[in-house]
């Protein structure tokens, strides 16, 4: 008889909160720095813009998730905060890291309903900027690491 454990909503969310997070600064990593504040198109973002937008809505989680009631107007960190890859990056994995803790921190070993909401609703977007991401990577000739 084999010996299996199974994992609560809670952990297998966040493991996978965690890998996107990770899976989305290795492509980050793979930008080359010259290109990370270019736009492939007039009106969309750079990629500098993408995770700095990525860590602010992170950031507005977390506070959700502590019971703050931040103000999402700003959309974006400010650029002065994150002026470089490395600064936006480091935003970025701070911002997963703070809704990781927040999340596993919670009472007991499974989310409330809202929280389990905000997670998957906000894993959903960054799955969605991944994707931006790695077009803008492909644009210069990089396979996103996950692709390798």
């Amino acid at each position: 008889m084999s010996t299996m454990t199974t994992k609560g909503t809670k952990e297998i969310l966040l493991g996978q909160w965690n890998d996107q997070g990770a899976k989305v600064v290795a492509l980050g990593e793979a930008i080359p720095a010259g290109a990370f504040d270019e736009k492939p198109a007039d009106g969309a973002r750079s990629a500098g813009e993408v995770f700095r937008h990525l860590a602010f809505w992170n950031r507005w989680v977390a506070a959700t998730l502590r019971g703050e009631s931040p103000d999402g107007s700003a959309n974006e960190i400010p650029r002065k905060d994150a002026p470089s890859k490395a600064k936006a990056l480091a935003a970025f994995e701070e911002s997963v890291s703070a809704v990781a803790s927040v999340a596993a921190a919670g009472r007991g070993s499974e989310l409330s309903p809202d929280a389990l909401e905000q997670l998957v609703s906000f894993l959903g977007h960054t799955a969605e900027h991944y994707g931006q991401l790695a077009v803008y990577a492909r644009l210069k000739g990089v396979v996103p690491p996950a692709s390798r």
